[in-house]
């Protein structure tokens, strides 16, 4: 079954921007969404934002203005672009694919790439 490998994160003082990258093992055409979610320690994993087949996007208020999901079909490819962080999105990302229903493709999950917001 496909794979989702996530990449991108880092240590990076608030203010900073970092781009997330999401690479699939087959088409993300497949499915009807994609997402990125985060978790925080001790916290639930949460949606932050959606990009569908179609290319619609929604995020959640904590993120809108400040972070960009985008795909590149031909590369299978999911990205978020995160701008002005803060301490507060210190988490690991995690990305997977959304049924047509909204809820996450569990069984995809990667392995996560891990965001540190800190001077």
């Amino acid at each position: 079954q496909v794979q989702f490998v996530e990449s991108g994160g880092g240590l990076v003082q608030p203010g900073g921007s970092l781009r997330l990258s999401c690479a699939a093992s087959e088409s993300i055409d497949t499915f009807p969404a994609m997402g990125w979610y985060r978790q925080a320690p001790e916290k639930q994993r949460r949606l932050i934002a959606g990009i569908t087949r179609g290319g619609s996007t929604s995020y959640v208020d904590s993120v809108r203005g400040r972070f960009t999901i985008s795909r590149d079909n031909a590369k299978n490819t999911v990205y978020l672009q995160m701008n002005s962080l803060k301490p507060e999105d210190t988490a690991g990302y995690y990305c997977t694919a959304l049924t047509a229903n909204g809820r996450p493709r569990e069984d995809l999950w990667g392995q996560g790439t891990q965001v540190t917001v800190s001077s």
